[in-house]
């Protein structure tokens, strides 16, 4: 029996970023994995001499954003990220910019202009809402709507929010869209990040607001803070509606995403033990307090940190309190599929960085991953991601299908250079962010037994979700006494 400060349950991109942050705030950490690979969702492998992610990632919020501040304060490698580029629309004749402010929204012809003006004062009102603090998570995307739009709009709308949730736009909350179209942006300065962990070093150059709180109590420095974010952000955030660009600090790590994974494991200090191949049958309890966990042997810890399905945790612990099982039952997730296609040559209609959407019938996402870096495809040849929202309710096989036929139909010429196919079916986000759909809260009802990933944080979404949950349990683990 081995005791250890942590024990990290998974080994995806939440627990490996759990395991490396409490490590280097001095915790031996044990990390158990019950599958060969490390990673989850952020991990790449080679397919016919293509390197394929698991599924196709945009990785925003790089400026300020969560992601930023573990890099900066907890990696010892850096990934080197490529500019994302732009978001297109594919239609039967070009590629058409998405709008991301009022004006594109003018000049977008792919939707007929009576609906493009509804469309932008609708976005006017919706930002104007959530810039004055109304929060729109409960109402739903086509509520929001005004009626009496095309069946093209309509289209529009569906498929953006599909790839926004996981869901349709009768699902899909109003904030999630603005959220996600970069109109509303989260940012976490080093000051508050500081401020979350526990930590109030001295800076260098400080900046106006890091002067303000060495001089004021930090209760009195956050309320004048949020004082002035309130009467100065709606203003700012409108002037964004204007001028907003939706590639905002978005990007690809280079030499795809298992350059960030390595990045992490890389980092790992001798500290951290990771165990593949090992299954975590029960969670175990004693008066109300965590006390480790049981694979094939035991491992013992006065803290536990969860990064699984969170629907999971009533199979692993017993004699959870019955409120708190039924909120987790509420948690619901999305499927989505994404076929990989390595061509004999590089054709000129994916001759971009960035991505498309077609949202006509079966919708995609599609994504030229070797426009970034050459080498993750055989020289001269190309590597695209195409990636669906498939239906639950059908076999696999007949989303399959339908979506070989939808991606053949958009582009007739594509398959004739076909050189490798693969499929990839997954669940994106443990949590899809849905009007009625719930969320883990980082807290268990377990003592010292803590949960993170994409179940329990709906801000953005993939790895920076994946983030914002891993700095979320810092600030928890700090107010609990279990970060130093």
């Amino acid at each position: 029996m081995k005791k250890y400060d942590v024990i990290v349950v998974g080994a995806g991109i939440s627990g490996l970023l759990a395991a490396l942050t409490l490590s280097k705030h001095g915790k031996k950490v044990l990390v158990l994995e019950k599958k060969r690979h490390l990673g989850g969702n952020c991990n790449s492998y080679m397919v016919d001499g293509y390197q394929v992610d698991t599924g196709a990632h945009a990785i925003t919020h790089l400026v300020e954003g969560p992601l930023r501040r573990l890099m900066e304060n907890y990696f010892d490698y850096l990934p080197v990220f490529e500019d994302y580029g732009r978001y297109y629309v594919r239609t039967e004749n070009t590629l058409v910019k998405v709008p991301s402010n009022l004006k594109d929204f003018v000049t977008f012809d792919v939707l007929p202009r009576k609906d493009r003006i509804l469309l932008s004062q609708t976005l006017t009102k919706a930002f104007t809402l959530s810039s004055f603090g109304i929060d729109l998570s409960d109402k739903s995307v086509y509520d929001f709507l005004p009626k009496g739009l095309s069946k093209e709009t309509y289209d529009f709308v569906d498929t953006i929010s599909a790839f926004l949730s996981g869901r349709s736009m009768k699902e899909t909350s109003a904030q999630r869209v603005l959220s996600g179209s970069s109109f509303v942006r989260d940012s976490i300065t080093q000051e508050q990040f500081d401020a979350m962990i526990g930590r109030f070093e001295p800076k260098k150059n400080q900046s106006a607001e890091s002067i303000l709180a060495s001089i004021l109590p930090y209760h009195l420095h956050a309320s004048l803070q949020a004082r002035m974010t309130r009467v100065t952000q709606p203003f700012t955030s409108l002037e964004r509606l204007a001028t907003n660009d939706v590639n905002y600090s978005q990007g690809y790590p280079r030499k795809g995403l298992i350059a960030l994974l390595n990045s992490i494991l890389y980092s790992l200090p001798e500290t951290v033990e990771i165990k593949k191949e090992c299954e975590v049958k029960s969670i175990l309890v004693q008066d109300g307090k965590v006390s480790g966990v049981e694979t094939d042997e035991i491992y013992t810890s006065d803290l536990v940190i969860y990064t699984g399905f969170a629907t999971e945790l009533p199979k692993l612990i017993k004699n959870l309190p019955r409120e708190y099982t039924a909120h987790l039952g509420g948690i619901v997730h999305s499927k989505s599929l994404t076929i990989w296609l390595g061509l004999e040559r590089e054709l000129p209609e994916f001759n971009y960085t960035g991505s498309e959407i077609w949202f006509k019938d079966f919708a995609y996402w599609a994504m030229p991953i070797s426009n970034y870096d050459p080498s993750l495809a055989p020289k001269d040849k190309q590597l695209i991601g195409f990636s669906f929202v498939i239906d639950e309710n059908k076999s696999e096989e007949h989303e399959l299908k339908k979506a070989y036929n939808m991606i053949f139909h958009t582009h007739p010429k594509l398959e004739k250079y076909v050189d490798m196919q693969h499929e990839q079916i997954m669940i994106p986000e443990k949590a899809a962010v849905t009007i009625n759909g719930k969320f883990a809260d980082i807290r268990t009802p377990v003592q010292n037994l803590y949960v993170a990933g994409t179940d329990t944080d709906k801000r953005s979404m993939g790895i920076t979700r994946a983030s914002y949950s891993i700095i979320e349990l810092l600030k928890i683990l700090n107010e609990d006494g279990n970060l130093h």
